[in-house]
């Protein structure tokens, strides 16, 4: 299968033209929207939260993942990242650092390959998307063993940062939720939010924290937005005690 992780949105043609790209080259491939809101030109952000939600896909998947504010541009090299037996497919600008820094073993390709028309400013649509379409097809595209621009291994492991915010206003962090005791309190600015593990144990309005699905920890309102009442953003830093 070949999912989409895009920054894109879910409105505008952007998704649409890619996934007419993979129909016409790879037409018997389901393709799944795994998310299009992603947080818009944070690769590093993206990149915690493409890391918590691979588990569950079987291996040979094959991930387009375009965060690329970088595209047209000298910067960063378009590549192919072989982890744990699945496919990523999309820009060497951190996006795949975090895969790589937590998977078992791992490869990464920068991308030989061009399309006789190649536009300046949509990699997606004329370079990613079909070569999404080549692996998930069996093709081997045209593509060179090389090493990451920034190396994974000097990424953390976990990062204590505000890294989603989903439209109910709970704030997704970078920090897996299994490494951490349920004993402890985040800070976020003045506030010490305290653990609970689910909505209706907290108190209507009151700040928690718990361990969501993907696994991750994320800070929390019962029938609240806890973004907005804490003013929280993408990159808002949060403290253990």
């Amino acid at each position: 299968m070949i999912v989409l992780f895009t920054d894109f949105g879910w409105q505008g043609p952007y998704v649409g033209q890619m996934k007419a790209v993979l129909a016409q080259q790879a037409p018997k491939q389901p393709v799944i929207d795994l998310m299009h809101d992603v947080p818009m030109f944070k690769p590093r952000a993206a990149a915690y939260l493409l890391a918590s939600l691979v588990e569950k896909f079987p291996a040979e998947t094959v991930f387009l993942a375009v965060v690329d504010p970088g595209v047209g541009s000298g910067e960063r090299r378009p590549c192919v990242v072989n982890a744990d037996d699945r496919w990523y497919i999309g820009p060497d600008n951190g996006l795949f650092n975090v895969i790589a820094r937590q998977s078992s073993e791992y490869k990464i390709l920068e991308i030989d390959w061009r399309p006789e028309a190649l536009s300046d400013s949509f990699h997606g649509r004329d370079l990613f998307a079909p070569i999404a379409a080549q692996l998930a097809c069996g093709d081997s595209p045209q593509m060179t063993i090389t090493s990451f621009t920034d190396e994974p291994e000097k990424w953390p492991i976990d990062l204590a940062e505000i890294i989603y915010v989903d439209h109910f206003g709970n704030a997704m962090t970078g920090l897996r939720g299994n490494l951490v005791s349920k004993d402890i309190k985040l800070r976020i600015h003045e506030h010490v939010i305290p653990y609970a593990r689910v909505f209706a144990e907290a108190s209507v309005g009151e700040p928690f924290w718990y361990i969501n699905s993907n696994g991750l920890i994320e800070l929390s309102m019962n029938q609240a937005s806890v973004a907005q009442s804490l003013e929280l953003k993408i990159g808002t830093p949060v403290l253990i005690s």
